[in-house]
């Protein structure tokens, strides 16, 4: 019983949603309202039923409008960097404005993938 994953069908239907936004957004890129529907129900059932995403989902996800963040399509992606600073990446969703900044730090390794996240 420890092998299972507990609410695997919402992980699940999570990752359908997240794979077809994808592929809607990919294929035709006028698509952005069917895209960002599917990544708000993906939202919403994940609040509902208190389960964490992965980092890199949520990553390319807008907080502010909830639509998927793919680069050239619907965010613009930039290297930004201060003197003596490492440097970040700066993604700008096109729908809304909104911005969102990722560290460049090769060295950092994220809390899910250390070895005592893992049970």
């Amino acid at each position: 019983m420890s092998g299972q994953i507990k609410d695997k069908e919402a992980f699940q239907r999570l990752n359908y949603l997240y794979q077809a936004a994808h592929c809607v957004l990919s294929q035709n890129p006028e698509n952005v309202e069917l895209a960002r529907f599917y990544c708000s129900t993906q939202r919403t059932i994940a609040r509902r039923l208190v389960l964490r995403q992965d980092p890199s989902v949520k990553r390319t996800l807008c907080k502010r409008c909830c639509s998927l963040l793919i680069p050239g399509v619907s965010a613009t992606t930039r290297q930004r960097r201060k003197k003596g600073k490492i440097g970040f990446t700066v993604m700008r969703c096109l729908s809304c404005g909104h911005t969102k900044k990722l560290l460049n730090n090769p060295g950092y390794c994220l809390w899910v993938d250390r070895p005592e996240a893992q049970l």
